[in-house]
């Protein structure tokens, strides 16, 4: 047999497309991209605020959004882009409406136990800043990392419930270096936003509600409702305070690592999972699949 009488792609392409090789390759390109983003970034003359947000945003995503679409969005066994033009503006806002609610009522029922109390008016200045920064690059980054290359191609090797667990552990750890963080801060984060925006993700099979949720949790909580950001103070439009018992405050990381947010959230996330398996959107393990696929 001659190589053109072969059927299939050679087998380094089929080495390529196993999930947590490609799952490898993706997370070297967006790497990779998001450091020449903060390069040249960097090369940009001062502009002045909010300006200089502006223009760190946009070649940040000059480099990475075609690094995905065109790159990312093309490995694997079954290449998908999880960032779909058609549906980006209804999913973008049912995750904004869902984060900004979720977020108001854990806020509501930390201020009705004393953990919450607004002190006054804060700075109600220009937001684009903190907007960027605190909301739309991090919801972005993060959403394009956990739930469109980790969550994605786990779930196509291990299955939905092994994506969900590594992922959200994954995105508690991360957490676990920032200011004012504690083992009970991660494992809150890790469950809370793991299972929310993991739900979010296979209920849409699109990162545009993640997205919109991820993002609008952090604008509510922090220039909004003047609540630190996963530990990480903000100014908001309110001064507020936050007291009492951690468990239910936060204490210095903010309402994330609160009981509040974990019963709150995390009912939410169990919600979207629940809707996603009931809609046939859980994924079999790989191994699973190839033996369904032989025996039939």
């Amino acid at each position: 047999m001659t190589d053109m009488d072969q059927v299939g792609p050679p087998w380094w392409w089929r080495v390529m497309d196993f999930p947590l090789i490609a799952m490898v390759l993706a997370v070297l390109l967006l790497a990779v991209a998001a450091r020449l983003g903060y390069l040249v970034g960097k090369l940009v003359p001062p502009l002045g605020q909010p300006a200089d947000a502006v223009a760190h945003m946009l070649v940040m995503l000059a480099f990475v959004l075609p690094t995905y679409k065109l790159a990312i969005a093309k490995l694997g066994e079954r290449p998908r882009d999880d960032l779909p033009g058609a549906t980006a503006l209804p999913d973008l806002g049912k995750g904004i409406a869902a984060g900004a609610a979720l977020f108001c009522v854990v806020a509501a029922i930390a201020a009705l136990s004393g953990a919450y109390r607004i002190t006054g008016w804060g700075d109600a200045g220009d937001l684009l800043v903190p907007l960027i920064g605190t909301a739309i690059m991090p919801a972005f980054m993060e959403e394009l990392l956990f739930r469109g290359v980790l969550f994605r191609w786990i779930e196509e090797f291990g299955g939905s419930w092994a994506a969900l667990i590594v992922s959200s552990a994954l995105f508690g750890l991360v957490h676990s270096q920032n200011p004012g963080a504690t083992w009970f801060s991660s494992f809150a984060v890790a469950v809370e936003a793991g299972l929310l925006l993991g739900g979010a993700y296979m209920l849409t099979r699109s990162l545009w509600m993640p997205i919109g949720l991820h993002a609008a949790w952090n604008f509510t909580q922090g220039p909004i409702l003047g609540v630190p950001v996963s530990g990480n103070q903000v100014h908001g439009i309110f001064q507020a305070k936050l007291s009492g018992p951690a468990i239910l405050s936060g204490g210095a990381f903010g309402l994330e690592a609160s009981v509040i947010a974990i019963v709150v959230c995390t009912a939410a996330g169990l919600g979207f999972i629940w809707l996603a398996v009931t809609r046939g959107a859980q994924v079999r393990p790989w191994w699973v699949r190839r033996r369904a696929m032989s025996s039939s």
